[in-house]
């Protein structure tokens, strides 16, 4: 049975050429014609070449019920909210709830989207996007937009061109599968869309393909033993379904029927029959296959729409085909899904001598950043310092979100005015997992994320704004943040230095202190940081008595944390319980950490002559080719009075990984030195992959996010240094984002106005900029001259300072800008 072409639901054109020209041979080896990655000619997308050079490079969709995360080869990781985080497909064994996990490895039956494509006349067959036939293709292309995912793969003088979209707010995957018969002469094809549903429950699991809603649907029930569970769990939705818009020719709906003996690679309802076989799963494992024998003239084109996701029953299901499932619906959803994801477009343009981190920075860090702060990584209980950091990054994107972020966790802040591990954002969210655990650092992250938000916005206003908390009792910003100030103040020792309890930033460091004698040094350093932060805060506000009494909070922490944390030519990075000095010369693993160097720079407790010390010793033991490591060397073995984290394996992670967010730190502290120009924005151009084909396919990522780490032990495993964790969710993009705006722009705000103070690289000449600020745009030319400091001038006009004040909401400036050269 053949479906003609002009079927309803059915699209038919002639060729066109939807994600560019580039091409490359599937094995992996690109074509002299294109790079094995680059961005499109507009900069809105980036293109991969090859489906093996990058086999786990990704893109990720989101809204703020779920997220996708897609493999260049048609692999996916895919979560929704209900309200806590659930999947609708399914790995084939039971999995334990954890996070997303680093260096996912994909399996045969990793969930998956694909597309078979048999020529019924010589029996071949493909699949797109690669896997699972894993087919030489004659042209690959991997294309990920910043609101939706394409891919395009030539094989058999056929060209099938895939299209993820998702919706702004509800939970679903829209899917284009647009195929074009390249020959001249005509073509009888089979397609088949293969999207396995996994192994949903042990309990109850099933699938049927339903003629009243034109799709497979399997329903499960989510496992149990409480009692009270079955009520929690009513509201589950433990459906999911492939909607045709369509009618198939034929289905499968059980996954043993489909891939029968052949399996995945050469499926038996593919190879061994002309029509799938209509099969249901009875307490098996479903599956979602649906058949396409299609008749195609010379250079024609067929278009199928499918909708996949999650839901509670069948009325729902109707309700969601009603509202996509159509050439209108599905172009409808793309624009809202476009004008939602523009919302995260951020504050800064830049042109550069380097393309390539234009590109990354003009087009994907807001976005990364966008994403963080409006969707709090998909958990009801965020980590507080990740939500506050995370927030802060949408000062530059959206400052009333980040404004909302500071009242909604000083909210939960405890009667001691010490801060909770995780703030609760639905109700009967509950804190779970590292959450359960007692860190000690989360109060510094209030002065350091608001200083920023102030910069930006000038917003001394919300100080004054009461909060009440889940005990009644309201107190103004100001008054919180001081108490929670206090409290760092507080939860240090006899020699001054700050308890850790069972970790502080670094999470798995939870053995250090947890007798209750251990100390922090980077914690030392930090809060000294925050008292002078906050201490600076209180002087605007008129509160000298407190600013006296921060900053010499501030002095004590950093004398403390000279006495007794120095030795030789580094901050160590703390004491255990036992009384052992660790991050010392003398230790063979773990000896030298990055963080305690950049806080004490921060803090101001290095003094230039230990700052001249610091930088070589960070030089020499931590820099790598893929960027400054979190600390060297990485521990081979579980030591007890360190932690867990010195049994994640060498060089993953942060047993000595280059651990982003840390380098975005110490980048951040090099720009605030003010004469590091060069060896600021060396780290700061390595937390990106690329621009060489030799960069990208070791790190095995896109440059369109930067990822919580790349590999480290870079001596001792030289083979998998700099491979790309994949995960994209991480506290590094906001300061990444602030260090490009801040640092190598230089313009940052104040209570005034907007400064100046660009730091440009010495092998470049000069830069342009496009800065939104406080409703006002700016665009600032910026070249080397023979001056002695930064000159300003607008219009005609040279500023007597470097900084621009009087600011005018809706008004463009245009600023030259003259730097030393």
């Amino acid at each position: 049975m053949a479906i003609d072409s002009t079927s309803t639901g059915g699209d038919v054109d002639t060729p066109r050429a939807r994600n560019g020209s580039a091409s490359a041979d599937g094995s992996g080896s690109g074509s002299s014609s294109a790079p094995l990655c680059r961005p499109t000619a507009d900069g809105s997308r980036y293109e991969l070449t090859s489906a093996t050079a990058l086999p786990k490079a990704g893109a990720f969709l989101w809204n703020q019920q779920m997220m996708i995360q897609v493999t260049c080869r048609g692999y996916a990781t895919a979560q929704f909210m209900q309200p806590e985080p659930a999947k609708y497909m399914h790995a084939p064994n039971l999995e334990a709830r954890t996070f997303m996990q680093p260096e996912q490895n994909y399996y045969a039956h990793h969930p998956g989207r694909f597309v078979y494509v048999k020529d019924e006349e010589t029996s071949q067959v493909f699949s797109a996007p690669f896997e699972p036939v894993r087919a030489k293709l004659d042209k690959f292309v991997f294309s990920a937009g910043k609101s939706d995912v394409r891919w395009t793969v030539e094989n058999l003088g056929l060209r099938v061109e895939m299209t993820l979209g998702i919706p702004t707010r509800d939970v679903a995957e829209l899917w284009t599968v647009h195929v074009t018969n390249l020959a001249d002469k005509p073509r009888k094809i089979g397609v088949y869309p293969y999207f396995p549903f996994g192994y949903m429950s042990w309990m109850n699991q099933s699938g049927e393909w339903r003629p009243d809603l034109c799709g497979v649907v399997a329903s499960s029930v989510t496992p149990y033993q409480k009692a009270e569970d079955y009520f929690k769990n009513k509201q589950l939705k433990d459906k999911t379904y492939l909607l045709c818009e369509t009618p198939p020719t034929s289905w499968e709906a059980r996954q043993g029927a489909f891939e029968g003996e052949g399996g995945l690679h050469a499926p038996s309802g593919i190879v061994e029959r002309e029509e799938l076989g209509r099969s249901d799963a009875r307490y098996e494992t479903p599956a979602a296959a649906v058949q396409y024998r299609l008749s195609l003239a010379g250079s024609e084109s067929h278009t199928l729409r499918f909708l996949l996701g999650p839901a509670l029953d069948d009325a729902e299901i109707r309700v969601m085909k009603t509202r996509y499932l159509s050439k209108g619906g599905f172009a409808r959803c793309a624009a809202d899904y476009a004008a939602y994801i523009a919302k995260g477009t951020g504050c800064l343009q830049i042109t550069t001598p380097d393309a390539a981190l234009d590109n990354f920075v003009n087009n994907w860090l807001p976005r990364q950043c966008y994403y963080h702060g409006d969707v709090n990584r998909l958990t009801t209980d965020p980590q507080t310092r990740n939500y506050l950091q995370d927030n802060m990054g949408m000062a530059y994107i959206a400052p009333t979100v980040a404004r909302r972020a500071f009242l909604t966790a000083l909210a939960q802040q405890e009667a001691t005015g010490a801060m909770p591990d995780g703030i609760l954002l639905a109700e009967g969210a509950e804190l779970k997992y590292i959450n359960q655990i007692p860190h000690t650092d989360h109060c510094v992250w209030l002065p350091v994320t608001l200083e920023a938000y102030l910069a930006e916005t000038a917003d001394y206003a919300l100080l004054g704004e009461p909060v009440t908390d889940h005990h009644g009792t309201t107190q103004t910003v100001f008054e919180r943040i001081s108490r929670a100030v206090d409290w760092l103040l507080s939860a240090r020792d006899e020699r001054g230095l700050s308890y850790i309890a069972q970790g502080d930033w670094c999470d798995p460091m939870n053995m250090v202190g947890y007798k209750g004698k251990g100390v922090s040094g980077w914690l030392t350093l930090a809060t000294g940081f925050a008292c002078r932060l906050w201490a600076d805060v209180c002087e605007h506000q008129g509160q000298l008595g407190l600013a006296a009494r921060y900053r010499a909070g501030a002095q004590a922490t950093n004398e403390a944390a000279d006495r007794h944390m120095w030795r030789g030519s580094w901050f160590a990075r703390g004491i255990t319980d036992d009384g052992v000095v660790f991050g010392v010369a003398d230790d063979k693993e773990g000896r030298i950490w990055l963080n305690p160097q950049t806080w004490s720079i921060l803090s101001g407790a290095a003094s230039p002559s230990q700052i001249r010390q610091m930088l070589p010793a960070v030089d020499e033991q931590l820099s790598t080719p893929y960027g400054t490591l979190m600390f060297a060397p990485p521990y081979s073995g579980m030591r007890e009075d360190v932690g867990r984290v010195t049994q994640k394996y060498p060089g993953s992670a942060e047993n000595g990984s280059v651990y982003n967010h840390a380098a975005v730190y110490y980048i951040h502290a090099l720009y605030a030195l003010g004469d590091e120009a060069d060896r600021a924005y060396g780290v700061l151009r390595r937390l990106i992959p690329g621009p060489s084909d030799a960069d990208y396919i070791q790190r095995g990522q896109m440059p369109v996010y930067i990822p919580n780490y790349y590999r480290g032990a870079w001596r001792e495993y030289p083979r998998t240094a700099g491979r790309s964790s994949q995960l994209f969710n991480t506290g590094t993009v906001s300061w990444a984002y602030r260090c490009f705006i801040e640092g190598l722009c230089g313009l940052r705000g104040d209570a005034d106005g907007l400064t100046i103070h660009p730091q440009l690289p010495p092998h470049w000449d000069g830069m342009k900029v496009k800065r939104l600020f406080r409703g006002a745009t700016f665009l600032v030319d910026i070249k080397k001259a023979g001056v002695d400091e930064v000159v300003v001038q607008h219009g005609d006009r040279v500023l007597p300072q470097a900084r621009f004040t009087s600011i005018r909401p809706g008004e463009t400036y245009q600023l030259s800008v003259s730097v030393p050269k």
